[in-house]
C-alpha cells in the first residue's frame, strides 16, 4: 500500500524558513515523480514543485521559484520542501503526492508576523 505522510510545517515569521519532510511508505520516492502541492485557506489545490523519477530534474511554480527547494534522500525514502523567504501568501496546507495520484494528509505552514 502507497502511504505518504508531511510533516514539518508551523508558524513563522515573514522572511523566514521551514522545511517539510514528506516520508514514503510501500514505494520508493525515486519510482515515481514527485510532486508538492499546497491549499491555502479557501483555496483550490495549487501545484508547488516536481522532481522527475529519472533524471531529478526540477519544476517550480512562479510564484516560489528561487525560494523553495525540492529534493530527495533515497536512503531514507523521504521527499522534502525547503521554503525560504517565506510571505504571508505562502500560507497554506503543504502535501505531497506521485504522479500516479498518491497523496497524504497535509502540514499547515502559516506564515505570520
Amino acid at each position: 500500500e502507497v502511504q505518504l505522510q508531511a510533516s514539518g510545517g508551523g508558524s513563522v515569521q515573514p522572511g523566514g524558513s521551514l522545511r517539510l519532510s514528506c516520508v514514503a511508505d510501500g514505494f520508493t520516492v525515486d519510482s515515481f515523480d514527485m510532486r508538492w502541492f499546497r491549499q491555502a485557506p479557501g483555496q483550490g489545490p495549487e501545484w508547488v514543485s516536481t522532481l522527475t523519477r529519472s533524471t531529478g530534474r526540477t519544476y517550480y511554480a512562479d510564484s516560489v521559484k528561487g525560494r523553495f527547494t525540492i529534493s530527495r534522500d533515497n536512503a531514507k525514502n523521504t521527499l522534502y520542501l525547503q521554503m525560504g523567504s517565506l510571505k504571508p501568501e505562502d500560507t497554506a496546507v503543504y502535501y505531497c503526492a506521485t504522479d500516479e495520484g498518491h497523496r497524504g494528509p497535509g502540514t499547515l505552514v502559516t506564515v505570520s508576523s
